[in-house]
């Protein structure tokens, strides 16, 4: 890793790993406010699904009268995509946003490591239930790693959950709260760095009682989504919010869950798991709990 003179004021050049809902997302948002990104994902046809995904979320944000035109083509002018993974190197920080998979996330995290020349930057994952320490401990620089979830929609959800580990720098830590919040305009909360961190934690075994409750045949997906909506105020049912979230997500999730707290309400249901292997993931795939074809 290069030594670099530190620049502890904001952070102004970002690099996004991913493309797809999240990563997608946060390089819209971070462009929005006027910041340098750089997009990546794995080759060129996953790159131009993820412009595409910002092209049409900006285009909306205009037709709905959120955003004006010219600041539609500003934003898309400062975001850089690219297949190439040694564009992060000049980056002051750099959001994860791959698959919920800690193999994948774990080596993304060692490329940057050699890659990331400014010796005071962020790494930060967008990881919704991977302890922080897994990811920081195949790095050099521990202290500098960080979690940064956002939730989806990103230009529409304002939380962020900021996750530090045991070794997480408070230096990094104040940065990383400082950028989520007055540059990214979120509300950042804090958790330890345990599994699912403060939302997945409480969200998931709600979203996994759901999926028993239709397994079971006790009641209609329509019914529980209704009951929860009507009876408790929540703007979104169980099985839909499982369909937006994903359901190859919400198993990943729950499976990390599982593993570190062997808690049997973290176990993901029969029925969950033999639609994630059918391919029924939710909206991402018209199909779920929900057709959205």
């Amino acid at each position: 890793m290069t030594q670099q003179t530190g620049n502890r004021g904001k952070l102004q050049r970002v690099g996004v790993v991913g493309c797809g809902l999240m990563g997608s997302g946060i390089s819209e948002v971070a462009a929005r406010v006027g910041l340098d990104v750089i997009a990546y994902d794995i080759d060129e046809p996953a790159v131009s699904v993820g412009r595409r995904r910002v092209e049409e979320s900006l285009a909306r944000a205009v037709k709905a009268g959120k955003l004006e035109g010219t600041r539609r083509e500003q934003a898309l002018a400062r975001i850089t995509f690219t297949s190439d993974l040694d564009a992060m190197a000049d980056r002051q920080i750099v959001l994860e946003a791959v698959v919920e998979e800690e193999t994948a996330k774990t080596d993304i995290f060692r490329r940057l490591d050699k890659i990331v020349t400014a010796d005071d930057a962020i790494l930060a994952s967008n990881t919704s239930s991977i302890p922080i320490m897994k990811l920081a401990m195949v790095t050099g620089r521990p202290e500098q790693v960080v979690g940064l979830h956002f939730f989806n929609p990103v230009p529409v959800l304002r939380l962020v959950e900021l996750i530090t580990s045991l070794l997480t720098s408070p230096d990094t830590a104040e940065r990383a709260r400082l950028f989520a919040e007055e540059q990214m305009g979120k509300h950042a909360i804090s958790s330890q760095d345990r599994a699912g961190f403060v939302v997945n934690a409480l969200l998931i075994p709600y979203i996994l009682s759901a999926v028993r409750m239709l397994e079971s045949g006790f009641a209609t997906a329509d019914d529980i989504d209704t009951g929860m909506v009507e009876g408790c105020a929540h703007p979104m049912g169980p099985l839909h919010l499982a369909d937006l979230i994903g359901l190859d997500t919400t198993q990943a999730v729950a499976e990390s869950l599982y593993q570190e707290f062997k808690e049997p309400l973290y176990a993901p249901p029969p029925l969950l798991s033999r639609m994630v292997d059918a391919g029924l993931l939710g909206r991402k795939t018209g199909q779920g709990f929900y057709s959205y074809r």
